[in-house]
């Protein structure tokens, strides 16, 4: 039974780990708290003069830690009093790092971009913005970790693979080439509405080992989302995104409600309480807390696919927590927040 079951844990693993490497991107659940992973449009289009983000997530974790991810990024408006009143310019860097297999494949980004935001109207509560990013990658296999069908015993994985590597660790690095529009709108100070297109891998790289290369699809994604009041101290916040890259594809949406506890107040804090769906993969609670200048959000991925056998319906959790420095002006920014 522990054989039987150890060559499905390992097949099962094996196939997931072919599938990312030619098809598609590591995710987040929390899309829209992951702003320059998702469009480079996002870059400097928020409420503040500084806005910091970080993403954890830790998917499948039953399955000896298969696929693990962190973000971070930073991005901020300049120029701020060389350009119109109701435009924006931002600059951010991100950097973030997934590794699968329990460590055995990691990889490694680093990016920069920038994007502006033309003002519509002379309130700027209509904008149209248009981000470029380039990005540094670098993947590393260590064969030493990796463990291979020969191997398995009534032991386990005790036998000595008939693989051959001319190194124990393979190496690929190559630069990308990333860019979106977005459209953002209110009506007044306490609605927003966007739209946005991105496409990743527009130059098409390849990751490049011995004996093997694999071209980097295209991502293309398509993403909208608002927030409006639906009480005196509630606000429903609602996104979804459509995405597709070779022969893979995801719709998620879902929406959470934002509960004000001090609504008077300059830095109010707000309960989330909402949930999420990856189309024919999961459902994906959220909790989230804002307060001060933060906004702490959990999620769960509730495995509903026919993947639920293995993976004794877990999927994966995911934290993310941003932090934006506010501006000191008076003047009402609405952005894009779900």
């Amino acid at each position: 039974m522990i054989k039987s079951l150890s060559k499905i844990i390992c097949f099962f693993s094996t196939l997931l780990l072919l599938q990312r490497a030619s098809a598609q991107d590591p995710h987040f659940s929390q899309f829209f708290s992951s702003p320059l992973t998702l469009n480079p449009a996002f870059t400097g289009k928020f409420a503040g003069s500084l806005r910091v983000a970080g993403n954890y997530r830790n998917q499948w974790p039953t399955i000896n830690n298969a696929y693990t991810t962190a973000a971070l990024s930073v991005d901020f408006p300049i120029l701020q009093n060389s350009i119109a009143n109701n435009d924006t310019w931002g600059l951010g860097f991100s950097g973030y790092n997934d590794n699968s297999a329990n460590g055995a494949v990691k990889f490694n980004y680093a990016s920069f971009s920038t994007a502006y935001h033309k003002g519509l109207d002379e309130d700027g509560f209509h904008q149209l913005g248009a981000g470029f990013q380039v990005t540094y990658a670098n993947m590393l296999i260590n064969t030493n970790s990796l463990k291979f069908e020969d191997q398995l015993t009534n032991a386990g994985f005790t036998g000595v693979t008939s693989e051959v590597f001319n190194n124990g660790t393979l190496k690929s690095s190559y630069l990308d080439v990333n860019a979106g529009i977005l459209y953002n709108g209110s009506t007044n100070e306490r609605n927003n509405f966007y739209f946005g297109i991105s496409m990743y891998h527009l130059n098409r790289p390849r990751q490049d080992f011995t004996g093997a290369n694999y071209v980097l699809y295209p991502r293309t994604t398509i993403h909208a989302g608002g927030f409006f009041p639906v009480g005196a101290t509630t606000t429903l916040h609602l996104s979804a995104l459509q995405m597709f890259q070779a022969g893979a594809s995801e719709t998620m949406f879902g929406g959470a409600l934002q509960f004000n506890a001090n609504p008077d107040d300059p830095s109010p804090t707000s309960l989330y309480v909402g949930s999420w769906m990856r189309f024919n993969d999961a459902i994906i609670p959220y909790l989230g807390l804002e307060f001060n200048q933060f906004r702490l959000g959990l999620t769960y991925d509730y495995n509903v696919s026919s993947l639920k056998t293995a993976s004794q319906n877990r999927g994966g959790i995911e934290l993310s927590l941003i932090y934006i420095l506010k501006p000191s002006t008076d003047k009402p920014i609405n952005c894009p927040k779900f």
